[in-house]
């Protein structure tokens, strides 16, 4: 017989503790009390859960005197934490110890974002020491040099040929590295200012479905974040074939401090290359950053850098001369190319929690940006006497601001994520110029000359919502942007302008099947914006051209040692880019589209050997051509990427890594083909007591690759009629180098 006494004793008691249930508030760090971020903190009573902040601040709802609390992240041993009555009143601090990275601990649903998970895995278990590596380490990205590391990289993604940025945001510690109305390309990103032993993080997303992003997220974002401290300092050495040197010096300032941290990174590189004509090419960045927490774990950090780059350059060199023998693959037409480029940076960045449930993060960033540039790429079409080199100069400031708050509540009983921010950007360019050239210091003719002034204000809000299994995140951001140009060409004062407002939506939907088993679905409207000059002189309308996307995909672990991710994925494009080699420029063109799948595997095979391959295939086509006609130059339709390291074996490390891309169409009806290539590169390092012995074998079977390649019409000074064919920059043939480092 039913008790009701007993039931009605049970109901007060649960109700009783539904009443005294609370909040605990913590703080994670490491054993240098450095805050960790994305810590899953999960109450084993209770089920409520929390990740931390980038300040290692956690807050977790639903909590009892007595529960136990888990508390772990990928590389750190887990811990378990009982409460007692005082932890519900105070902040917790908790510490965390590192230990060796095991990917069998890894819980696809305890994890922020599984993707930047994985690629947070890449870095952990093969870190990146150059600048070339560092986009490297997002999944199905290619990359190809014009000028041994002069020039900002080319970039292949999900079916584009990115050229140097117009379809990916990059970004670092939230500064913009794309620049608006480039004096080279639209979007161009030169991420050279990065030191790679300074990067701690790498956030990614593909697709234009984040409303924190805007301007060029239409392919993808990438964002990395720099280092808020150094574990120690050390000074390394590195020398290789073709007079390659490079010396590195990371010095920490403030050891054993809870509350500050300070270093400073210096790194010059000099490098002649394997070509005929040496390139000179050298390179300085100096980097500093400081880092404070105050009593309340607000975060205030203050990064000041500065790189300077210099080259001499033999160009893309037509097929035909290599064939007939006039030339080697690393001869030259024009060895006058080449150029100077230089960036200086402030960012000073700030968190701040407002109240228990919200938080404020703000940045604001100065930069001025130098670059000239002499290329020659159709050699003697245009101009038969002096050639047809061309001279690309600005002198660039920029500024800008970026604030988000986020909040945490609750929708029906259900956690709800709020976030909503402002920013803004500003461009200013002096004397942005295209000019014909002869041997790098005669101007015969300035074809554009003119100061540049672009604005771009945006605001967003998303939310995320929890109910069971399903996360459901809308969002929306709006953009406006004002550009100005100054044509210092034209017969009378003229100041151009044009204004223009982009609305971008965006829905993700993510369903965890099981602990180990996300599936998702994203969509969202991206944009990028036209180059100033174009802009202004365009009244149809074509200013900011959208990009439609969905991605329909999964995540998953089969085994405890094993995870991957896969995606079917659209794309549609208003308007394309094209490379336009007589000018050296690319231009706007059509409508265009892409589908295509992406293949991730990551796995463990103990605790010092990892293995990882990235596979993508894409079919990439124009929509307003005819079918026999309607390829997309150099869109790359099947890539693979990956490796094996091996890490922490008896003081052992290194590891190879492959990339492979396929023959692809050079130009739009597939008459003429860009060669494919599969390169292997190796390195091996050993450490003892503060030494650590290094040596790395980029293109270890010595193949004879191209790294970038165009369809391009020439004419050579001995030649009667004009030639289109492949015009290619040679890969690196076996490169050896060997470094030293010392821990100070």
């Amino acid at each position: 017989m039913i008790d009701l006494k007993q039931i009605g004793f049970l109901g007060c008691l649960l109700f009783c503790i539904a009443i005294n249930a609370q909040q605990v508030k913590g703080v994670v760090t490491d054993e240098y009390n450095q805050p960790l971020e994305a810590v899953y903190i999960y109450n084993l009573n209770t089920k409520s859960h929390a990740h931390t902040s980038e300040t290692g601040v956690f807050i977790n709802d639903n909590n009892n005197d007595g529960d136990s609390l888990k508390i772990g992240l990928l590389g750190y041993k887990t811990k378990i934490h009982v409460l007692k009555r005082s932890d519900l009143d105070t902040t917790l601090a908790i510490t965390l110890s590192e230990k060796v990275f095991q990917l069998n601990e890894m819980v696809i649903a305890e994890t922020l974002d599984a993707l930047n998970t994985i690629a947070q895995i890449d870095l952990n278990t093969n870190p990146v020491n150059s600048s070339q590596e560092v986009l490297r380490k997002v999944p199905g990205l290619i990359i190809g040099q014009h000028a041994g590391g002069g020039k900002a990289e080319q970039i292949f993604l999900r079916g584009f040929d990115i050229d140097h940025g117009t379809d990916v945001a990059i970004s670092v510690d939230g500064m913009p590295v794309n620049m608006v109305s480039h004096a080279h390309g639209q979007g161009y990103s030169d991420l050279h200012f990065v030191i790679p032993e300074t990067i701690g993080k790498i956030n990614f997303g593909k697709g234009s479905y984040y409303a924190e992003q805007g301007d060029f997220n239409t392919a993808a974002y990438i964002d990395f974040e720099t280092k808020n401290c150094l574990k120690e300092s050390s000074v390394s050495m590195s020398l290789g074939r073709f007079n390659a040197l490079r010396t590195l010096g990371m010095f920490n300032f403030l050891e054993n401090n809870k509350r500050e941290n300070a270093y400073l990174a210096v790194e010059y590189i000099e490098n002649d290359g394997p070509f005929v004509s040496p390139q000179n090419f050298n390179r300085l960045n100096v980097f500093s950053k400081y880092v404070a927490f105050s009593p309340n774990n607000d975060k205030l950090a203050l990064s000041v850098s500065h790189f300077q780059s210099r080259w001499d350059a033999s160009g893309q060199i037509p097929q035909r001369e290599v064939d007939n023998g006039n030339i080697s693959r690393f001869g030259a037409i024009d060895d006058t190319e080449g150029g100077y480029t230089e960036r200086s940076n402030i960012n000073v960045a700030y968190s701040k929690h407002l109240s228990k449930n919200k938080k404020l993060k703000t940045n604001a960033f100065y930069s001025h940006y130098g670059f000239e540039l002499y290329s020659n790429f159709t050699f003697f079409l245009e101009d038969p006497v002096n050639g047809d080199q061309i001279k690309q100069y600005e002198n660039r400031n920029l500024f800008g601001l970026n604030t988000a708050i986020s909040q945490n509540t609750t929708l029906w009983n259900n956690p709800l994520h709020v976030s909503y921010g402002l920013g803004f950007r500003y461009d200013a360019t002096n004397n942005t110029e295209l000019s014909k050239t002869k041997d790098r210091k005669t101007v015969i003719e300035h074809v554009q000359l003119g100061d540049i002034n672009q604005t771009n204000i945006d605001a967003f809000i998303g939310v995320e919502g929890e109910f069971g299994k399903f996360k459901i995140a809308p969002a929306l951001r709006l953009d406006y942007f004002k550009f100005l140009y100054h044509d210092k060409l034209a017969n009378e004062y003229a100041l151009a302008s044009q204004t223009k407002m982009v609305l971008s939506p965006k829905l993700n939907v993510f369903y965890n099947a099981n602990s180990n088993l996300q599936w998702y679905l994203k969509s969202g409207i991206g944009f990028h914006s036209n180059d100033t000059r174009v802009v202004v002189g365009n009244q149809r309308g074509e200013i900011l051209p959208k990009s439609y996307g969905l991605d329909l995909g999964t995540i998953w672990k089969p085994g405890s040692k094993f995870i991957l991710n896969t995606a079917l994925w659209y794309l549609f494009l208003e308007q394309e880019f094209v490379y336009v080699g007589d000018a050296g420029i690319v231009e706007p063109s059509g409508e265009t589209e892409r589908f295509g799948i992406d293949l991730g595997l990551r796995y463990q095979y103990n605790d010092w050997l990892f293995f990882d391959s990235d596979i993508t295939y894409t079919k990439a086509r124009s929509i307003e051509e005819p079918k026999e006609a309607n390829y997309i130059p150099l869109a790359p339709d099947f890539t693979i990427s990956g490796g094996a390291s091996i890490k922490n074996l008896k003081g052992f490390s290194g590891g190879f890594r492959y990339r492979y891309i396929d023959d692809r169409s050079a130009n739009e009806n597939n008459t003429i083909v860009a060669k494919g290539y599969f390169v292997t590169d190796f390195n091996a390092n050993y450490s003892f007591k503060k030494l650590k012995l290094g040596v790395t074998i980029e293109n270890l079977f010595n193949v004879a690759w191209n790294e970038t390649q165009f369809a391009t019409v020439s004419r050579l000074q001995n030649e009667p009629q004009p030639v289109e064919e492949i015009h290619f920059t040679p890969g690196t043939p076996f490169f050896i180098k060997g470094t030293i480092t010392y821990k100070l």
